[in-house]
């Protein structure tokens, strides 16, 4: 029993880390969900809350930054070990990125409550957020249960929130041509479609990160992640 504490001592400091991503993974899923709501409704109790969840996140990394380091001296780790400790240093970057644009759109907000924004960019920016939305949950399920599909359903997504970028921005230029006098405040509209893109890119990229911790391989283009795929599921 005593040669295999150690392996014990190290699995338990693994999945600490492990935890400590999850819980950070929600904070920053629960920081977007408050701001596209304070977007949409616009609330200053939310907007707060944003901003104090962008303050912890950034708390947070940086102790799973420095937890992760001490593992990695202390433990010397080696092949999935060591790819699963340097991938939660990578996620929890993201992550943390992801709360100062979620803390973004928040403060964005502030200049468009009470403004009468034309239907059609609102729909599109609103069909993002919905999809960004989903794109932060399945990024987090798929780096916490190792889920190379999960990441296949990121990348369509991640596509359909460019497409749908594409289509606001045409929409918002076509409003600010048509209305002048909305364009001092859907500028503003322009910044929380480029915000949300972002924020997919982030979830796509803690995707990329999952398959190279499971695989020891970048997927690249969709053709190389269905191969990666399939070649984990022979094994």
């Amino acid at each position: 029993m005593e040669r295999k504490y150690p392996r014990v001592r190290f699995q338990r400091r693994l999945n600490y880390l492990r935890e400590d991503v999850e819980e950070m993974g929600q904070t920053s899923l629960s920081a977007y969900k408050k701001a596209l709501e304070a977007f949409i409704n616009y609330d200053t109790e939310l907007v707060d809350e944003v901003n104090s969840a962008n303050e912890k996140l950034h708390e947070m990394g940086d102790e799973i930054e420095q937890k992760a380091m001490s593992v990695i001296a202390s433990e010397q780790p080696v092949a999935k070990d060591l790819r699963f400790i340097e991938t939660c240093i990578k996620v929890s970057s993201h992550l943390k990125r992801m709360g100062g644009l979620a803390s973004n759109i928040a403060d964005i907000a502030r200049h468009l409550k009470d403004k009468n924004i034309p239907e059609k960019p609102m729909n599109d920016i609103t069909h993002m957020g919905d999809i960004v939305d989903g794109m932060v949950s399945k990024s987090l399920s798929a780096f916490l249960n190792e889920d190379m599909n999960l990441v296949r359903e990121l990348k369509k997504d991640d596509d359909k929130v460019d497409d749908l970028f594409d289509l606001a921005l045409k929409d918002i230029s076509t409003s600010m041509f048509q209305e002048k006098d909305s364009i001092s405040f859907l500028i503003y509209l322009l910044f929380v479609a480029r915000f949300l893109e972002r924020i997919a890119d982030r979830a796509e990229n803690i995707g990329d990160r999952t398959i190279y911790m499971i695989t020891c391989e970048k997927p690249g283009v969709a053709g190389r992640l269905d191969e990666l795929i399939g070649d984990n599921k022979k094994k």
